[in-house]
């Protein structure tokens, strides 16, 4: 029987071994260091939070792997030999394979910054980074202040678990706006106020200079680059980014990059091994995607990719339209197909912004300059329809037809206020048109005949 060996229980690698055996009799392995059963890495933050515990991010029931005979192996891959098809584990085991995956996901990024190795200092993005937390933080007694290094989505999710106990936070974020390499300005902004507004010590333009230690090891303050100014603080949240986790395969013969260079089958310059979810790095990026992707839904649509080549159905990775969801504390956010910041903005790129004049809502949509092509929108705590948005970057729609529709892609629940009348008159006003907003169908929302 072929056994299929994968590294990482992340969504990725889960994904790859649930599809082949609804596909296949193979025998399949996972091996994993980090917990015993698959879990819900998004979920991470709401069992600090005491929204749920750590038992419910679990998707699975603890007999479903036996169910289908899919082998758990809690222990850390040291060195993969390609010529003998064999692994090393840690503990001096070793376990041969005919296939492999590797799904071995990301790492907090560290940047040689002087005292990042002292206790109190950490990341935010396995179970050991949760339990850690706990010590670290699990009040503002213990916890009189944390400093957070690095204004991405990590970030924003460590400042709020933070400040539901009540720990004051100050956010270090070297850009001067929120996030500003990938939203457009006025969205930007809008996330600035939203930060402060929580009673968070938003520093924007700041960057660490140093962690600095007490007598015993322990934080005991940072240094900001750009002032000097020395803050006091019990825990370091270094959250500026994450890399691939790659470092046990550096003298394997795999091809790496930033991350295990991949072709469009996700297949490695080695036959018989894979690479899927935040480790693989395709060797040209997709569209305007970039080669590695640390994004949940990316890795899990690789998991059942790789699956169906596994298991003789070769088939590329195939992504499709740009989609993505966040949450700015309690202000949702998503994004279909593509709205770049002013950094990354092209020339023929056209943003309408739109945003309420009091609450937290805001939208900004992109379209061509010439073509006036649909590229993309962002949106702001108004809900909005995945699958419409997806059919109108198929079909190419104009700017023109998605604002006069926007009403079908409202997604948010009945009684909800909506803003489309709003939305339409600035953009009539501001570039000149007389659009009229069509009422909502079902017919068109859903493709009925």
């Amino acid at each position: 029987m072929e056994h299929i060996v994968i590294i990482g229980n992340g969504i990725a690698g889960v994904t790859a071994a649930r599809h082949i055996r609804k596909l296949s009799d193979k025998r399949i392995t996972i091996i994993s260091t980090e917990t015993d059963y698959f879990f819900s890495r998004t979920a991470l933050m709401y069992v600090y939070m005491g929204h749920m515990k750590f038992e419910h991010t679990q998707p699975y029931e603890k007999g479903f792997w036996k169910k289908n005979r899919i082998e758990l192996v809690k222990g850390y891959v040291s060195q993969v030999l390609p010529k003998e098809k064999k692994l090393l584990l840690r503990d001096g085991e070793g376990m041969s394979y005919d296939k492999l995956v590797i799904a071995t996901g990301s790492k907090p990024n560290k940047f040689d910054w002087p005292g990042q190795d002292l206790d109190g200092v950490q990341g935010l993005y396995s179970k050991q980074d949760l339990d850690q937390l706990e010590v670290n933080a699990p009040n503002k007694q213990v916890c009189k202040r944390a400093v957070i290094v690095g204004g991405g989505l990590i970030g924003i999710e460590l400042a709020e678990m933070l400040r539901t106990r009540d720990i004051p936070v100050t956010f270090l974020v070297r850009e001067d706006s929120f996030w500003n390499g990938v939203l457009p300005s006025g969205e930007s902004q809008m996330i600035n106020e939203h930060i402060l507004e929580h009673h968070i010590d938003l520093r924007l333009g700041a960057s660490l200079k140093e962690i600095v230690s007490d007598e015993n090891g322990r934080v005991k303050s940072v240094v900001v680059e750009e002032t000097g100014e020395e803050i006091p603080c019990d825990l370091v949240g270094l959250t500026a980014g994450v890399t691939p986790n790659i470092g046990f395969l550096k003298d394997s013969g795999i091809e790496l990059g930033r991350g295990v260079k991949v072709n469009r089958f996700l297949e490695t310059n080695i036959k018989d091994i894979y690479a899927i979810g935040d480790c693989a790095e395709q060797h040209e990026a997709i569209g305007n995607r970039r080669p590695i992707e640390a994004v949940w839904y990316t890795g899990r649509m690789m998991g059942e990719t790789v699956a169906q080549t596994l298991c003789g159905n070769k088939m590329p990775y195939n992504p499709g339209h740009w989609f993505n969801s966040a949450k700015f504390l309690d202000i949702e956010y998503q994004t279909y197909g593509w709205v770049f910041s002013e950094r990354r903005k092209k020339a023929e790129e056209v943003h309408f912004h739109w945003r309420h004049p009091k609450e937290k809502l805001c939208i900004t949509i992109a379209f061509h300059r010439d073509s006036e092509e649909f590229l993309g929108i962002n949106t702001f705590g108004i809900r909005l329809r995945h699958e419409v948005f997806d059919r109108w970057l198929t079909e190419k729609r104009n700017i023109e037809y998605v604002v006069e529709h926007l009403v079908d892609a409202n997604f948010d629940p009945e009684f909800y206020r909506t803003y489309e009348k709003d939305i339409v008159n600035q953009f009539n006003s501001d570039f000149g048109k007389s659009i009229i907003l069509k009422k909502k169908s079902l017919k068109r929302i859903f493709q009925m005949s």
